[in-house]
């Protein structure tokens, strides 16, 4: 399936129009799963399996439990007393009934719920005469029991998850690419809506790429890190304002040979995950979004969206997205690398060098 997939819709060929993201802006994965033969595994993890059910399937999984429990032990109590005569003998003074005051199937699924839910209206019990009657009323009770737990925590898992809380945490909808203290950098912004904050969050992103290997090999989606500070500490965050997140291009990055005009030719997707705890529930949060290479700014910068105001730093929200042009080479900054290295050697020996160009690569020195 994959090599048909390739051959009629290569990866790495694939026009702007034809692009299928791997992870949208607002999160979600684009991958759906098919041909799974062993789906008897989903059963051996029955609670995540309910958890992630949508919420109509929930509801629909919720309420038959309860539902099939009742009829089951109602049909059995209707059973019971068809058996034993009791239905026969209704209103009989000298009749022993082993289930008093079912006459008919209605009454014995009244008789189920009453039993299960523990409501005892009072006018069916289970008598001493049988003891069957007793039997099964002890197994509806731990059954009940049982499917109270599972359900009532499934419930409470489900609406205490938090996927919602990932919405308000909001990335832009651009990256940029300018210099920050002398060094090529890729940037991006994120913030965080709420102000009970995420605790210990933690920033980190993968590059997705196809690529052909020298022995001929196609491997789509190839996933590689991108380095967000991982060795100085930065990737994590102490998220109580909007901050600009900083990948420094350099002999290890990925970009270290793009150009600005490379960068248009290239096909990639730049997956950011931001993940953290969140501080009401003590639950793990993860929010996605990915940028594509038509998504990146070349030789901008991020526009600042707060300021002292009244004692206290204001952040204002309207100019989260906002970006401003800077003059940036158009160079790779491996280019640009090896022309400050050039000029290095150019002052020690006091000769003209070859000087970058935008958008044409290497003028000759001049004369």
């Amino acid at each position: 399936p994959l090599r048909s997939w390739r051959m009629t819709r290569p990866l790495g060929l694939a026009s702007k129009q034809q692009r299928q993201r791997y992870v949208t802006k607002v999160g979600k994965c684009q991958v759906n799963l098919g041909n799974i033969q062993e789906k008897k595994r989903f059963l051996s993890d029955i609670f995540t399996t309910i958890v992630d059910l949508k919420y109509r399937w929930f509801l629909f999984v919720f309420m038959m439990c309860y539902i099939v429990t009742w009829v089951a032990f109602g049909t059995i109590y209707f059973f019971d007393a068809w058996l034993r005569g009791d239905i026969d003998h209704i209103g009989d003074p000298e009749w022993k009934a082993c289930i008093e005051n079912v006459d008919n199937f209605i009454s014995a699924l009244l008789f189920s719920v009453e039993s299960q839910r523990t409501i005892g209206y009072g006018s069916r019990i289970v008598t001493a005469n049988c003891a069957e009657g007793v039997i099964l009323l002890m197994a509806q009770s731990i059954i009940g029991s049982m499917i109270d737990a599972l359900m009532v925590g499934c419930m409470f898992v489900k609406i205490s998850r938090p996927k919602k809380r990932a919405q308000t945490l909001i990335f832009s909808k651009n990256c940029v690419i300018s210099h920050r203290d002398e060094k090529l950098c890729l940037m991006f912004r994120i913030g965080d809506l709420r102000e009970s904050h995420m605790v210990d969050a933690k920033i980190r992103a993968k590059l997705i790429k196809s690529r052909q290997t020298k022995e001929g090999e196609f491997i789509p989606l190839e996933q590689s890190e991108l380095n967000l500070g991982y060795d100085t500490g930065e990737d994590r965050l102490f998220l109580v304002e909007p901050q600009i997140i900083c990948h420094v291009i350099n002999q290890r990055s990925p970009f270290w040979d793009m150009s600005a005009e490379s960068l248009r030719r290239e096909q990639f997707e730049i997956i950011i995950i931001l993940e953290g705890i969140v501080e009401a529930t003590g639950m793990t949060c993860q929010a996605r979004t990915s940028y594509t290479e038509d998504e990146i700014l070349w030789g901008y910068r991020f526009e600042p969206c707060m300021w002292l105001e009244k004692g206290a730093f204001r952040v204002d929200y309207s100019r989260f997205e906002l970006t401003f042009e800077v003059q940036t080479p158009a160079a790779s900054a491996k280019e640009m690398q090896e022309m400050a290295e050039l000029q290095r050697r150019g002052r020690d020996v006091n000769v003209p060098v070859p000087v970058p160009v935008p958008g044409l690569g290497w003028s000759p020195p001049p004369l």
